[in-house]
């Protein structure tokens, strides 16, 4: 993180001719479990990991918006009464959205002043680990502080899914931003999607001798395009013909009644969010009752959901779960918003390298690009860097 920090702080006066006001962080995230039970107003535990991104801001005496980055050539300028969704394109929505968001959220956009910001980031883009959720955060956090704007964390995790339903046009729950703002170290974030209280769960993974293997399949997926949505109207028809307001409402007990009433495809998809649901409150129990060495067979559970129930697997996906589980790890899922992105094995760290080495000839072995692999540590939340 030093070198990013630095690094960014320098593009800044390179790119801007000045200092930055300060330099903020936001990370990315792994969902340990819970997939697609954000939007039906359930249960997830997600928790922050050590790759973040950065972004360097310093306010200016005019109205002027500028944003920069290390991962593309254009500088985006605009004035900030301009700012709007319909006005919005590419990955500057993102942090420009933000800014539009904040005005949703109560600052008096019309008060302040525009800023220069640039950003940069190593959390890989497309693997299913929030790389949008950790830009939301930094900006979101420094704009808060540099406009004195005084919202809390949760808010904060509001006005990022504002900015990435609208101006960006990605229908997600609020399960990412909520990670990468409340995330603490060795911990998972218990977060309740209806009410969007949370508590903070500890892992313990390294007293247990554990581990989490991020397999970056390298299949990217865009949450803005056809399976997410068609998902997210799915289990929306589902809770209508069910009589509720959401699949929040529907028990493991009320899946007989359900089957009578819904088409096949229909029935799965909600059977895959109830039993979801269900599952992550079985994890934050066993967690604490346990710790993380009893968790394997729900990590399980949830790949299968999601493989055969809410089909938003891939083959890669697949081939990452079998090959860790079959080398040692104690359980792996995929992770994600799917079709594509990344998987997680929960593996001893004994045997971290052999589930390594297994993977690569796997994916090689199966004609499949080579999977980008990497450990991740639970950690901090979103902070001001400097």
């Amino acid at each position: 993180m030093t070198d990013l920090r630095s690094g960014v702080r320098d593009d800044f006066a390179e790119v801007f001719g000045r200092q930055p006001d300060g330099v903020w962080s936001s990370p990315g995230r792994v969902n340990l479990i819970g997939e697609h039970t954000d939007y039906n107003e359930g249960f997830v535990l997600p928790f922050a990991i050590n790759r973040r991104t950065v972004a360097a801001l310093g306010l200016r005496d005019d109205r002027t918006v500028r944003v920069g980055s290390t991962f593309a050539d254009e500088l985006v300028e605009i004035d900030l009464d301009a700012i709007g969704p319909d006005a919005l394109s590419g990955w500057s929505a993102y942090p420009l959205g933000v800014a539009w968001a904040l005005g949703e959220f109560g600052a008096d956009l019309a008060a302040v002043p525009g800023f220069d910001v640039l950003i940069d980031s190593n959390v890989p883009v497309g693997a299913g680990l929030s790389s949008s959720a950790a830009i939301e955060g930094a900006i979101a956090l420094a704009l808060n502080d540099v406009w004195r704007l005084g919202l809390d964390r949760q808010t904060l995790a509001r006005v990022g899914q504002r900015a990435e339903n609208v101006a960006v046009g990605a229908p997600t729950g609020i399960m990412d931003q909520s990670a990468s703002l409340l995330g603490e170290p060795d911990s998972a974030v218990f977060l309740d999607c209806r009410t969007l209280h949370s508590e903070i769960v500890p892992l313990g993974l390294a007293e247990a001798g554990l581990e989490i293997v991020v397999i970056d399949t390298g299949v990217e997926h865009a949450h803005a395009t056809g399976g997410y949505a068609e998902r997210r109207a799915s289990c929306e028809a589902g809770a209508a013909a069910l009589g509720v307001e959401s699949l929040r409402d529907v028990s493991v007990a009320d899946l007989d009644r359900a089957r009578e009433l819904l088409d096949d495809v229909t029935f799965r998809r909600v059977r895959h969010v109830v039993t979801e649901d269900q599952r992550v409150l079985d994890t934050v129990r066993t967690l604490r009752e346990q710790g993380p060495t009893a968790i394997g067979e729900l990590l399980d559970a949830s790949h299968a959901s999601m493989r055969d129930d809410f089909e938003i697997s891939v083959p890669e996906l697949d081939l990452a779960v079998e090959t860790a589980q079959s080398s040692g790890a104690i359980g792996a899922r995929m992770t994600g918003g799917g079709f594509g992105g990344s998987a997680i094995a929960l593996v001893p760290s004994d045997a971290v390298s052999r589930v390594l080495v297994a993977l690569d000839g796997a994916f090689a072995e199966h004609g499949f690009g080579q999977p980008n692999l990497f450990t991740v540590v639970p950690s901090e939340g979103t902070r001001r860097e400097s």
